[in-house]
């Protein structure tokens, strides 16, 4: 192949590949377009590229991500800091917000407990998590972990180490695919999901 020649075309296809979900052929065909690009262009990629990296970070509340001292939700004062909804990633919040049906607060816990990989609860924001629970006026906790084999060991696990606390602890009721995720979710099955929500 012809491409194979161009060794700065390769190198670029390959940061594209490294790129979760995309496979070789779309990683060519993202290079191609960056080599297509003006050059004023391709240096505006580039800058908001870096720019993104350097000023994203995480919310120190919340966990979700932000380019401010806190993210847009822990901003809104008029969020009811009584719910938290309880999530696995970035992903999660922003398909939840879609809906525009849930008014409360998230926690993002950057990933789920999973034995066989070895990523216990300290390898994710779970202490966080309890202890935000604890404080004063919270008064539920809406685990919204996918309906995956971890997602639910995850929520289990939450469930028996908040429910001391006094604080009302519900799982989504899905209308979702078990094993699919809630990024992949349509708002009418999110909102339902939402006004169906169990106790655990």
């Amino acid at each position: 192949m012809m491409t194979d020649y161009i060794e700065s075309l390769q190198k670029l296809a390959e940061q594209f590949g490294r790129l979760q979900g995309i496979g070789r052929k779309s990683a060519m065909r993202m290079a191609f377009s960056v080599i297509e690009m003006d050059e004023a262009d391709a240096y505006e990629f580039a800058s908001a590229i870096m720019e993104a990296k350097q000023k994203i970070h995480e919310c120190p509340v919340c966990g979700n991500l932000t380019d401010g001292e806190l993210c847009h939700v822990c901003e809104d004062e008029t969020r009811d800091r009584s719910v938290i909804c309880v999530v696995e990633d970035v992903k999660a919040v922003m398909s939840i917000e879609k809906v525009r049906e849930f008014k409360g607060v998230y926690h993002v816990l950057h990933g789920v407990i999973s034995p066989v990989n070895g990523i216990t609860p300290e390898k994710i924001r779970f202490r966080e998590l309890i202890e935000r629970a604890g404080q004063d006026g919270v008064e539920e906790v809406i685990i919204a972990t996918n309906p995956t084999p971890d997602g639910e060991v995850t929520a289990m696990y939450i469930s028996k180490y908040l429910k001391p606390l006094g604080v009302k602890v519900t799982r989504l009721a899905y209308g979702v695919p078990v094993g699919s995720d809630l990024e992949y979710a349509d708002e009418v099955t999110l909102g339902r999901a939402l006004e169906g929500r169990r106790d655990v």
